[in-house]
Order: structure tokens, then C-alpha cells, then sequence
């Protein structure tokens, strides 16, 4: 049996960013993660202004921004046959005014490896928790399987940020309101070539159901499709699929003959929900696991790191006292609650948009909803969408902190 001041499930961009920030604050914390590494394709992957404006109040950014990564000032989407500006970050009040794109895993290493110079941070890899340890109507702890055997944490605090499948929610017994999503997107690799149409540079945008990310050497292309329609796409042929993402894609339909078969076609199930309380007394829930998010507009991964410096804020204080209280874990909900609901409304406006213009045109693919018509005429409406993207609707700041006498590795453990 071990006691840990709070345990962490999930060591995604919301566990790992907690992790870092309570390790900072004094809190002794172990982060459990049930993989044995970070290497996943097509996770969300675009750090915004203001996950790395949150770098920079750490003083981590530059090294951050020594990784592999592309930089998008702006994004892009093709409006018959014109590059427009759907989103222009040269404004933000931010060090970095730009997005980066980012392979996730490089992302989590590299805050994994950050928070590892605190000696009261621990992370376990292949750790699947198992059970909440429950005493008296709370939450007291966790049981993991390991490598090892067993693994029981007891701890004052318990954080579900085990993503939108959270077993930790679930054996919680926290309720879902759930408001569906139509589409899939079917991702894909594709090479990225020096002759390639200069207005997908950066990031393609929503072109008639296809979007382009620029990774440096290929391109991650997105194909949208109706839900639970893969099986459909696939009775048709490799070919048939091919020719349809060829007819939408601005690359040469030559290029898509590196699909070579269905294994290079992955599926992201568009979800959006949230939960009705993201907390009990010893547990709260943040990131995916508290709000699964449409991949519209790359929010999910900014948000949960907006809400895990936003419960570092609010619980370090109480956490470190022994003073934690459900009026704490209440009060980062009550915070985060905001910013949550007025995206989702937005991806859900959007979402109903598109089926309206579907239902009207018996399903035809009738090019770009109507507000990307709309900054094509006003670029002004780019700025204010780039706010929008780059900073969401709170942005949270790392709070200062007086020197304490946590240790700090002088190298942290690779």
C-alpha cells in the first residue's frame, strides 16, 4: 500500500500538465499510465497559443519549441479554387503567435521528462487501473494492475484524466450527457512534396470534407464521412475510395496511391459529451475524460491543459494544507464549466450547420459552410477566429509561486 497526496490517471496532455504543475507546488503526486509509452498516430497533436503560452510561464517553451514541430500563423481552407484565411493568430496577446503542430507523444515525452526533475512527481507506465478504493461515500484511492501484480495508491485526491473512454468516470458511476456527432473522419499519411499547392502550407482546412495538417515530411490528410459509414466505404473498393478523396483533395490524384490498402485508413469516432459533475468527494475529472470534444478547431488537447492549470491553481493550496474539500473540486467544475459548454456549442453549430446544407442538397458535398464564406469577404472575421482557436473562451495563467524545498533533479530520467 502506498500514499500518494494525489493520484493522476491518464498521463495524456491533462495528467501529465496536473502532474507537472503539482510536482512544482510542493504536492507529492504519482501519475499512472496503462500503456508502456506514448506512441499513438492521429492523436490530437495542435498545441495552440495558449497551451504555449502556459510553456512559457513555466519557462519550458524554448526547449519545446526545439522539438520537431511546424508553425501555422494562420490557417487555410480553399474557397472555389481561392486560398482564404479562416483563422489569423498575428494579433493574440501571446509570446507565440502561432499554432504548432506537434507529434503528441513528442509533446508528452518531453513534459513527462520535465516533470521527472521534481522529486515528488512518479510516473508508472503499464498501469491499468482497475478499481477506486472507496471509504465512507469517498473516494480514498486506486488499485492498478502492473507488470508487477497489484498496485493500491491511497490518496487524498483522485484525478480521472484517462481520456473521452475514462474507466476512471465510469467506476465512478459519473453520468454522460452525450450529444452525438453525424461524421467520422477516416485519417490518413500522405507524402509532402516541394511542388505541392502553396495554399495547404500550414494546414489545409475544412475543403468540402477534407482536411490537410502539415507535418514537415507528409501531410495528415482527414476524410469526412457519415458515422458508422466505413464498412459502406470499404464494400466499395480501395479504388472507389481513392477516387472519391482524390475528386476533394488539392494534391495529385496520383498521390494517393501510397494508400496502399485499408491498414493505412484509421477512424476517429466524432464525440462530443460532457459529464453532468465531474467530481465526487476524493475525485475530480478533467480533459477528455470530463468532456470529449468534436476534433473541429483542435480544442480538446488546449482545453485539457487549460483545465489542469486551472486545478493546479485552485487545489495546490488545499492539497498541500490537508484542507482539501468538495467545495474545491466544485469550484474548478464551476470554472471550467464555461469555456466547455460554449465550444461544444459552437462544434455542435457547426456540426448542425453542415447536416442542414446536407439534408437540403440530398447529401451532396456542397463545398464550405457559410461563415467560411463570410471571412473570404471580411478577413477582419479571421482575426476574431483566431482568438477564438488560439485562446478559447478562458484562458487560464500559471499561478506564481513562492520557492519551496521540493528537491529538483539536476537531469531528469530519460
Amino acid at each position: 500500500m502506498t500514499y500518494r497526496t494525489c493520484c493522476i490517471v491518464g498521463a495524456g496532455p491533462a495528467g501529465l500538465m496536473l502532474g507537472l504543475l503539482l510536482a512544482r507546488a510542493g504536492i507529492d503526486v504519482t501519475v499512472l499510465e496503462k500503456h508502456g509509452d506514448f506512441l499513438r498516430d492521429f492523436r490530437g497533436d495542435t498545441v495552440h497559443p495558449s497551451t504555449l503560452e502556459v510553456m512559457h510561464e513555466l519557462g519550458l517553451l524554448e526547449g519545446l519549441l526545439k522539438l520537431p514541430h511546424t508553425q501555422a500563423p494562420r490557417l487555410h481552407a480553399e474557397i472555389d479554387g481561392k486560398d482564404i484565411t479562416i483563422a489569423d493568430f498575428s494579433r493574440l496577446p501571446t509570446k507565440c503567435r502561432f499554432i504548432a503542430f506537434m507529434p503528441q507523444w513528442d509533446f508528452l515525452d518531453y513534459v513527462a521528462r520535465e516533470a521527472a526533475r521534481f522529486t515528488n512527481f512518479r510516473l508508472i507506465m503499464q498501469a491499468e487501473v482497475t478499481a477506486l478504493i472507496e471509504e465512507d461515500g469517498r473516494i480514498a484511492g486506486v488499485r492498478a494492475l502492473t507488470p508487477g501484480g497489484d498496485l493500491d495508491i491511497r490518496t487524498a485526491l483522485v484525478v480521472g484524466a484517462d481520456g473521452r473512454n475514462s474507466i476512471v468516470r465510469e467506476k465512478a458511476g459519473l453520468q454522460i450527457e452525450r450529444f452525438g456527432s453525424q461524421r467520422d473522419v477516416l485519417w490518413m499519411k500522405l507524402s509532402h512534396m516541394p511542388d505541392d499547392p502553396p495554399y495547404v502550407m500550414g494546414h489545409g482546412g475544412p475543403r468540402q470534407g477534407f482536411v490537410m495538417i502539415d507535418r514537415g515530411d507528409y501531410w495528415q490528410c482527414g476524410y469526412v464521412v457519415r458515422k458508422g459509414s466505413f464498412d459502406d466505404v470499404k464494400a466499395t473498393g480501395l479504388d472507389a475510395f481513392r477516387a472519391a478523396v482524390a475528386s476533394i483533395s488539392p494534391l495529385s490524384p496520383e498521390r494517393l496511391s501510397e494508400v496502399r490498402s485499408w491498414d493505412d485508413v484509421h477512424v476517429l469516432s466524432i464525440r462530443i459529451d460532457r459529464l453532468k459533475n465531474w467530481w465526487r468527494p476524493g475525485l475530480l475529472c478533467i480533459g477528455d475524460a470530463a468532456h470529449a470534444m468534436s476534433p473541429i478547431g483542435g480544442f480538446g488537447v488546449n482545453l485539457a491543459i487549460q483545465d489542469a492549470v486551472a486545478a493546479a491553481n485552485m487545489l495546490a493550496d488545499p492539497l498541500r494544507d490537508g484542507g482539501l474539500a468538495d467545495k474545491h473540486l466544485a469550484a474548478v467544475e464551476a470554472r471550467r464549466s464555461f469555456p466547455t459548454k460554449a465550444t461544444q456549442k459552437v462544434q455542435l453549430m457547426m456540426q448542425g450547420a453542415r447536416r442542414k446544407r446536407e439534408a437540403a442538397d440530398s447529401g451532396r458535398r456542397d463545398g464550405p459552410p457559410s461563415f467560411m464564406r463570410r471571412m473570404a469577404r471580411w478577413p477582419i472575421l479571421a482575426h476574431l477566429s483566431g482568438r477564438l482557436v488560439g485562446l478559447g473562451f478562458r484562458t487560464e495563467h500559471v499561478r506564481e509561486r513562492a520557492p519551496r524545498v521540493t528537491r529538483v533533479r539536476e537531469n531528469a530520467p530519460a
